[in-house]
Protein backbone atom coordinates (compact mmCIF):
# COMPACT_ATOMS: atom_id res chain seq x y z
CA UNK A 1 0.00 0.00 0.00
CA UNK A 2 2.74 2.44 0.53
CA UNK A 3 3.93 1.46 -3.19
CA UNK A 4 0.57 2.14 -4.36
CA UNK A 5 0.42 6.09 -2.62
CA UNK A 6 3.60 6.76 -3.95
CA UNK A 7 2.84 5.50 -7.54
CA UNK A 8 -0.83 7.31 -7.80
CA UNK A 9 0.83 10.51 -5.97
CA UNK A 10 3.55 10.53 -9.33
CA UNK A 11 1.43 10.01 -11.48
CA UNK A 12 -1.01 12.94 -10.47
CA UNK A 13 2.88 14.95 -10.14
CA UNK A 14 4.04 13.85 -13.85
CA UNK A 15 0.42 14.90 -15.43
CA UNK A 16 0.70 18.22 -13.77
CA UNK A 17 4.65 18.43 -14.66
CA UNK A 18 3.98 17.47 -18.68
CA UNK A 19 0.93 19.85 -18.77
CA UNK A 20 2.67 22.60 -20.48
CA UNK A 21 4.63 20.64 -22.66
CA UNK A 22 2.38 17.98 -23.80
CA UNK A 23 -1.21 18.25 -25.06
CA UNK A 24 -3.44 16.22 -22.56
CA UNK A 25 -5.05 13.28 -25.21
CA UNK A 26 -1.01 13.21 -26.16
CA UNK A 27 0.09 12.68 -22.17
CA UNK A 28 -2.62 10.00 -22.25
CA UNK A 29 -1.37 8.29 -25.53
CA UNK A 30 2.19 8.60 -24.58
CA UNK A 31 0.66 6.46 -20.99
CA UNK A 32 -0.60 3.43 -22.98
CA UNK A 33 2.02 3.27 -25.95
CA UNK A 34 4.49 2.62 -23.05
CA UNK A 35 1.87 0.19 -21.46
CA UNK A 36 1.55 -1.86 -24.72
CA UNK A 37 5.23 -2.04 -24.79
CA UNK A 38 6.19 -2.84 -20.82
CA UNK A 39 3.39 -5.40 -20.85
CA UNK A 40 4.35 -6.81 -24.19
CA UNK A 41 7.50 -7.10 -23.28
CA UNK A 42 6.77 -8.67 -19.53
CA UNK A 43 4.64 -11.62 -21.13
CA UNK A 44 7.11 -12.67 -23.74
CA UNK A 45 9.98 -12.86 -20.73
CA UNK A 46 7.51 -14.96 -19.09
CA UNK A 47 6.11 -17.69 -20.80
CA UNK A 48 3.68 -18.66 -18.07
CA UNK A 49 2.02 -15.23 -18.47
CA UNK A 50 0.37 -14.81 -21.99
CA UNK A 51 -1.93 -12.07 -23.27
CA UNK A 52 -5.25 -13.81 -24.51
CA UNK A 53 -7.94 -12.27 -27.14
CA UNK A 54 -9.93 -9.97 -25.41
CA UNK A 55 -13.86 -11.86 -24.74
CA UNK A 56 -15.91 -10.95 -24.72
CA UNK A 57 -14.58 -8.02 -26.72
CA UNK A 58 -17.69 -6.20 -26.22
CA UNK A 59 -17.26 -6.26 -22.52
CA UNK A 60 -13.85 -4.95 -22.87
CA UNK A 61 -15.05 -1.74 -25.01
CA UNK A 62 -17.90 -1.48 -22.30
CA UNK A 63 -14.80 -1.54 -20.04
CA UNK A 64 -12.08 0.69 -21.55
CA UNK A 65 -13.82 3.30 -23.23
CA UNK A 66 -15.45 4.92 -20.32
CA UNK A 67 -12.36 4.41 -19.04
CA UNK A 68 -10.59 6.42 -21.22
CA UNK A 69 -13.16 9.28 -20.94
CA UNK A 70 -12.86 8.95 -17.00
CA UNK A 71 -8.78 9.27 -17.37
CA UNK A 72 -9.12 12.20 -19.56
CA UNK A 73 -11.42 14.35 -17.01
CA UNK A 74 -9.31 13.19 -14.16
CA UNK A 75 -6.64 13.87 -15.99
CA UNK A 76 -7.86 17.49 -16.49
CA UNK A 77 -8.79 17.81 -13.17
CA UNK A 78 -5.20 17.74 -11.79
CA UNK A 79 -4.25 20.67 -14.37
CA UNK A 80 -6.51 23.04 -12.72
CA UNK A 81 -7.32 22.14 -9.10
CA UNK A 82 -5.83 21.47 -6.18
CA UNK A 83 -4.81 17.86 -6.33
CA UNK A 84 -6.13 16.78 -2.67
CA UNK A 85 -9.32 18.36 -4.45
CA UNK A 86 -9.01 15.72 -7.58
CA UNK A 87 -8.11 12.36 -5.17
CA UNK A 88 -11.06 13.36 -2.30
CA UNK A 89 -13.52 13.73 -5.66
CA UNK A 90 -12.03 10.26 -6.97
CA UNK A 91 -12.79 8.43 -4.37
CA UNK A 92 -16.54 8.21 -4.59
CA UNK A 93 -16.21 5.65 -7.21
CA UNK A 94 -16.71 2.47 -5.02
CA UNK A 95 -19.97 4.17 -4.00
CA UNK A 96 -21.28 4.39 -7.68
CA UNK A 97 -19.62 1.30 -8.69
CA UNK A 98 -22.01 -0.40 -5.82
CA UNK A 99 -24.79 1.52 -7.03
CA UNK A 100 -23.79 0.15 -10.94
CA UNK A 101 -23.06 -3.42 -9.01
CA UNK A 102 -26.53 -3.29 -7.38
CA UNK A 103 -28.10 -2.78 -11.02
CA UNK A 104 -26.64 -4.66 -13.61
CA UNK A 105 -24.71 -7.36 -11.25
CA UNK A 106 -28.17 -7.58 -9.07
CA UNK A 107 -26.16 -7.80 -5.70
CA UNK A 108 -27.95 -7.13 -2.64
CA UNK A 109 -28.93 -3.42 -2.01
CA UNK A 110 -28.38 -3.51 1.30
CA UNK A 111 -28.13 -0.79 4.37
CA UNK A 112 -24.54 -0.47 4.21
CA UNK A 113 -24.87 0.22 0.24
CA UNK A 114 -27.19 2.79 1.23
CA UNK A 115 -25.37 4.36 3.47
CA UNK A 116 -22.23 4.36 1.41
CA UNK A 117 -24.20 6.41 -1.34
CA UNK A 118 -25.58 8.52 1.18
CA UNK A 119 -22.87 9.30 2.71
CA UNK A 120 -20.49 9.81 -0.67
CA UNK A 121 -23.11 12.22 -1.60
CA UNK A 122 -22.66 14.32 1.18
CA UNK A 123 -19.28 13.93 1.18
CA UNK A 124 -19.06 15.52 -2.73
CA UNK A 125 -21.22 18.76 -1.42
CA UNK A 126 -18.67 18.94 1.33
CA UNK A 127 -15.78 19.05 -0.77
CA UNK A 128 -17.58 21.06 -3.27
CA UNK A 129 -19.59 23.03 -1.42
CA UNK A 130 -21.96 24.32 -4.49
CA UNK A 131 -23.13 27.75 -3.65
CA UNK A 132 -20.28 29.30 -1.83
CA UNK A 133 -17.95 31.68 -3.40
CA UNK A 134 -14.88 28.78 -3.19
CA UNK A 135 -17.27 26.26 -5.52
CA UNK A 136 -14.90 25.62 -8.41
CA UNK A 137 -17.33 24.08 -11.58
CA UNK A 138 -14.25 22.14 -12.96
CA UNK A 139 -15.02 20.00 -9.30
CA UNK A 140 -17.94 18.74 -11.61
CA UNK A 141 -15.50 17.04 -14.49
CA UNK A 142 -13.59 14.96 -11.87
CA UNK A 143 -16.99 13.68 -10.22
CA UNK A 144 -18.19 12.64 -14.05
CA UNK A 145 -14.62 10.67 -14.32
CA UNK A 146 -15.18 9.22 -10.96
CA UNK A 147 -18.45 8.30 -12.02
CA UNK A 148 -16.79 6.52 -15.49
CA UNK A 149 -14.58 5.13 -13.09
CA UNK A 150 -17.23 3.31 -11.41
CA UNK A 151 -18.58 1.76 -15.14
CA UNK A 152 -14.79 0.25 -15.18
CA UNK A 153 -14.64 -1.45 -11.74
CA UNK A 154 -17.92 -2.78 -12.28
CA UNK A 155 -17.23 -4.15 -15.81
CA UNK A 156 -13.94 -5.13 -14.63
CA UNK A 157 -15.28 -7.65 -11.60
CA UNK A 158 -16.97 -9.29 -14.60
CA UNK A 159 -14.03 -9.43 -16.69
CA UNK A 160 -11.47 -11.25 -14.44
CA UNK A 161 -13.99 -14.45 -14.46
CA UNK A 162 -12.70 -15.27 -17.79
CA UNK A 163 -9.92 -13.03 -18.53
CA UNK A 164 -6.09 -12.63 -16.40
CA UNK A 165 -5.62 -8.72 -15.51
CA UNK A 166 -2.48 -9.15 -17.92
CA UNK A 167 -5.07 -9.31 -20.57
CA UNK A 168 -7.28 -6.74 -19.54
CA UNK A 169 -4.26 -4.23 -19.01
CA UNK A 170 -2.82 -4.65 -22.35
CA UNK A 171 -5.99 -4.55 -24.13
CA UNK A 172 -6.41 -1.56 -22.20
CA UNK A 173 -3.96 0.12 -23.39
CA UNK A 174 -4.18 -1.27 -27.16
CA UNK A 175 -7.76 0.01 -27.70
CA UNK A 176 -7.46 3.44 -25.75
CA UNK A 177 -4.08 4.94 -27.29
CA UNK A 178 -5.72 5.20 -30.78
CA UNK A 179 -8.83 7.27 -29.29
CA UNK A 180 -6.47 9.60 -27.46
CA UNK A 181 -4.20 9.61 -30.53
CA UNK A 182 -7.26 10.50 -32.77
CA UNK A 183 -8.48 12.87 -30.20
CA UNK A 184 -5.40 14.67 -30.54
CA UNK A 185 -5.56 14.97 -34.00
CA UNK A 186 -8.82 16.44 -33.84
CA UNK A 187 -7.86 18.94 -31.62
CA UNK A 188 -4.96 20.91 -34.03
CA UNK A 189 -2.33 18.66 -32.45
CA UNK A 190 0.18 16.88 -34.99
CA UNK A 191 0.02 13.21 -36.48
CA UNK A 192 3.71 13.18 -35.18
CA UNK A 193 3.30 12.75 -31.03
CA UNK A 194 5.46 13.76 -28.46
CA UNK A 195 7.89 15.69 -30.65
CA UNK A 196 7.46 18.62 -28.21
CA UNK A 197 8.91 16.27 -25.21
CA UNK A 198 11.93 18.33 -24.02
CA UNK A 199 14.94 17.00 -22.24
CA UNK A 200 14.21 18.18 -19.07
CA UNK A 201 10.70 16.49 -18.63
CA UNK A 202 11.92 13.25 -19.72
CA UNK A 203 12.03 12.35 -15.47
CA UNK A 204 8.04 13.23 -15.65
CA UNK A 205 7.47 11.33 -18.60
CA UNK A 206 8.78 8.45 -17.31
CA UNK A 207 7.01 8.81 -14.22
CA UNK A 208 3.80 9.14 -16.34
CA UNK A 209 4.79 5.70 -18.19
CA UNK A 210 5.87 3.62 -14.98
CA UNK A 211 3.41 5.05 -11.85
CA UNK A 212 -0.18 3.84 -13.34
CA UNK A 213 0.93 0.38 -13.69
CA UNK A 214 3.10 -0.05 -10.56
CA UNK A 215 0.40 1.52 -8.50
CA UNK A 216 -2.28 -0.99 -9.78
CA UNK A 217 0.12 -3.81 -9.59
CA UNK A 218 0.94 -2.46 -5.69
CA UNK A 219 -2.50 -2.30 -4.99
CA UNK A 220 -3.62 -5.80 -6.95
CA UNK A 221 -0.96 -7.30 -4.00
CA UNK A 222 -2.38 -5.63 -1.14
CA UNK A 223 -5.74 -6.84 -2.03
CA UNK A 224 -4.64 -10.46 -2.81
CA UNK A 225 -2.87 -10.61 0.62
CA UNK A 226 -4.66 -8.22 2.75
CA UNK A 227 -8.54 -7.87 3.73
CA UNK A 228 -10.45 -5.08 1.96
CA UNK A 229 -11.68 -3.85 5.39
CA UNK A 230 -7.53 -3.22 6.44
CA UNK A 231 -6.34 -1.94 2.74
CA UNK A 232 -9.15 0.45 1.76
CA UNK A 233 -8.57 2.49 4.87
CA UNK A 234 -4.64 2.60 4.71
CA UNK A 235 -5.34 3.77 0.56
CA UNK A 236 -8.03 6.40 1.75
CA UNK A 237 -4.63 8.38 3.11
CA UNK A 238 -3.53 9.04 -0.64
CA UNK A 239 -5.70 12.26 0.00
CA UNK A 240 -3.77 13.50 3.26
CA UNK A 241 -0.52 12.52 1.07
CA UNK A 242 -1.60 14.09 -2.24
CA UNK A 243 -2.73 17.37 -0.22
CA UNK A 244 1.17 17.39 1.07
CA UNK A 245 2.67 17.05 -2.27
CA UNK A 246 0.19 19.73 -3.01
CA UNK A 247 1.31 21.72 -0.34
CA UNK A 248 5.86 21.03 -0.72
CA UNK A 249 5.55 21.07 -4.58
CA UNK A 250 2.84 23.39 -5.76
CA UNK A 251 2.10 25.80 -3.24
CA UNK A 252 -1.56 25.05 -2.68
CA UNK A 253 -3.73 25.50 0.65
CA UNK A 254 -4.51 23.59 2.94
CA UNK A 255 -7.92 22.82 3.12
CA UNK A 256 -10.44 21.05 5.51
CA UNK A 257 -13.13 21.23 3.97
CA UNK A 258 -11.92 18.20 1.50
CA UNK A 259 -10.59 16.26 4.45
CA UNK A 260 -13.78 16.26 5.80
CA UNK A 261 -15.44 15.16 2.74
CA UNK A 262 -12.98 12.42 1.61
CA UNK A 263 -13.27 11.27 5.33
CA UNK A 264 -17.39 10.75 4.93
CA UNK A 265 -17.46 9.20 1.98
CA UNK A 266 -14.70 7.14 3.33
CA UNK A 267 -16.98 6.35 6.50
CA UNK A 268 -19.92 5.08 4.45
CA UNK A 269 -17.47 2.63 2.35
CA UNK A 270 -16.06 1.34 5.25
CA UNK A 271 -19.90 0.87 6.59
CA UNK A 272 -20.48 -1.18 3.58
CA UNK A 273 -17.45 -3.19 3.51
CA UNK A 274 -17.73 -4.40 7.33
CA UNK A 275 -21.22 -4.94 6.43
CA UNK A 276 -20.62 -7.04 3.97
CA UNK A 277 -17.65 -8.92 6.07
CA UNK A 278 -20.34 -9.58 9.04
CA UNK A 279 -22.38 -11.44 6.78
CA UNK A 280 -19.78 -13.36 4.60
CA UNK A 281 -18.20 -14.91 8.47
Amino acid sequence: MAGTLVSFSALAVSVRELAGTLGLFEMLALRNLAGIVILGLYAAAFARERIRAPRPLWLHLLRNVPHWGGQTFWAYGITVLPLATVFALEFTAPAWTMLLAAIFLRERITAGRIGALVLGFIGVLVILRPGAASFRPEGLVVLLAAMLFAVQLTTTKVLTATNSVLTIMFWMNVMQFPLYAACHVAAGGSVWMFTGLKLAKLPAAFLLCTSGLLAHVCLTSAFRHGDATTVVPIDFLRVPFIAAVGMVLYHEGFDPMVLLGAGISAAGILWSLNETRRRAT
